[in-house]
């Protein structure tokens, strides 16, 4: 029995056998005929293959030569080519996406408060809660009060001798700063828990009836409105000609300041009632998602999402600095930081090897710089910060924290808990309480200047303009206090 010819010399052997061929149809090799399973290819079936002869088999394998060669080619060509194709759009996808080679945020978006003023929540957009204007320091005497219909707590704003804020009776005021005298009202359809923000002539604020409004400031008329899916009890930010804020149905919105038309959204996992923050072109907002988000201001193109635990708080900014509190802890977060790609899926894999011996340890979670305790309970007040001093709450007492040392430099206790974020201006934190006072004390040792009492509990952060402090309290009620 002859055997099997080899390629280069099948023609010639095939011219001098007169024999017939089986085809395999899995791997195009020739079998003598006969043959029941294809020896080439792991025993494939020959029953129902059509004999060929020697020189049909022939211009087979020439054929079949050819088309290989040109496979080869083709197969060359792809990879001489594509290959650096792929890693060029590897390349290019990397830069595209964790570096700020092409989309670098815009180090101008920032906005910054009225001399003299108080025009959001936590003085400015970076929410320092600070002002280092100097004037006279309240002495913790009453000035004037407005009643409401319902409790408040949402924070006062200061602008251009008005003062603005909204109450659970459904109504935004605004009061002349002097007499508390009003000026103006408007009626939404529910709670008004949003503080509001004054930028350009325009009052920012959200609603529990799931709207975002925009009023004149001067006059209250509407200006437009925002229609969300539930309850917006986020503070707006403002900067440029965008305003930014959060919701209940997980999303973090940017619309134009002027028409509230949306630029665009990006959806979180859970309620947004965080106060975003807009700094060097970055906005960094927490959510009840475990998370502190940090996005591109122009795009919404997402940049980092450091996991702790749920966050209330709104971020404060210093620098490239981003500190928040999260349940029992301070935050601190590198605000330039980027998630590496799929972060949040491959570290628990990684984590995993490395306990196994099987890989190098696992970097550090992207963006967390430290953290500190600061109670034993939730603490969801935003810090202020002042240069390298941060003041913070935990349970009933506030906390000075020293951020070279990471250490307490004094505490002080409140009579209740405290969910009031604290404000400070001209060397003396101010903060209420939930038993209803509010609080000034000695910025530098922690000792205690006045407390003035409210009818109600205290959940506002205070406001300061031109010498007088501005809070809200339960009782229904904003008081001005000299």
């Amino acid at each position: 029995m002859s055997s099997v010819p080899d390629t280069e010399g099948q023609s010639a052997n095939l011219e001098a056998q007169n024999e017939l061929w089986l085809i395999c149809p899995i791997c195009k090799q020739p079998n003598q005929a006969g043959t029941l399973h294809c020896k080439y290819c792991w025993g494939a079936s020959l029953y129902s293959v059509i004999p060929v002869t020697n020189e049909q088999l022939t211009g087979f394998i020439q054929k079949r030569d050819e088309r290989q060669s040109r496979l080869r080619f083709l197969r060359n060509l792809v990879i001489g080519i594509g290959a650096p194709l792929l890693l060029i759009g590897a390349a290019f996808f990397w830069v595209y996406s964790f570096t700020d080679l092409i989309f670098t945020p815009s180090e101008h978006l920032n906005s910054t408060s009225l001399q003299g003023d108080w025009t959001m929540f936590r003085h400015d957009s970076s929410r320092t809660g600070a002002t280092d204007i100097i004037a006279t320091n309240p002495r913790g005497e009453l000035k004037w009060s407005f009643e409401t219909g319902r409790e408040i707590s949402s924070s006062p704003a200061i602008v251009n001798g008005m003062v603005y804020f909204g109450s659970r009776d459904f109504k935004l005021y605004a009061l002349d700063v002097d007499t508390g005298e009003k000026q103006w009202e408007f009626q939404a359809e529910s709670w008004i828990e949003s503080s509001p923000v004054i930028a350009n002539g325009i009052v920012y604020f959200g609603s529990n009836d799931g709207k975002f409004y925009a009023l004149d400031a001067l006059t209250g008329s509407k200006l437009w409105d925002f229609q969300t899916k539930y309850v917006v009890k986020s503070t707006a930010a403002v900067a440029g000609n965008t305003v930014y804020f959060g919701g209940d149905d997980y999303f973090i919105y940017a619309l134009d300041a002027k028409t509230g038309e949306k630029k665009w959204d990006f959806k979180t996992r859970s309620y947004v009632m965080s106060s975003p923050v807009v700094s060097n072109g970055i906005l960094y907002v927490g959510s009840m998602d475990n998370s502190c988000y940090a996005l591109n201001a122009e795009d919404g193109r997402f940049r980092l999402r450091m996991r702790t635990q749920e966050v209330v708080s709104s971020p404060a900014v210093s620098g490239d600095t981003v500190y928040f509190t999260s349940a029992r802890y301070l935050y601190a977060m590198d605000g330039r930081a980027r998630n590496w790609p799929r972060e949040e899926d491959l570290r628990p894999w990684w984590i995993q090897f490395w306990a196994f011996g099987l890989a190098p340890p696992p970097p550090p979670v992207s963006g967390v710089l430290w953290g500190l305790k600061l109670t034993s309970t939730v603490s969801n007040t935003t810090p202020v910060i002042d240069d390298t001093t941060l003041y913070t709450t935990g349970d009933s007492r506030v906390l000075r924290v020293d951020l070279t040392t990471r250490k307490f430099d004094w505490t002080f206790r409140t009579g209740g808990t405290i969910r009031s974020s604290p404000a400070l201006a001209n060397g003396v934190i101010y903060v209420g309480s939930d038993d209803g006072r509010l609080y000034a004390i000695n910025a530098q040792d922690g000792t205690p200047l006045w407390n003035f009492a409210t009818g109600g509990k205290i959940t506002s952060s205070p406001a300061y303009a031109n010498g007088i402090i501005y809070v809200t309290s339960w009782d229904g009620k904003l008081y001005a206090i000299e």
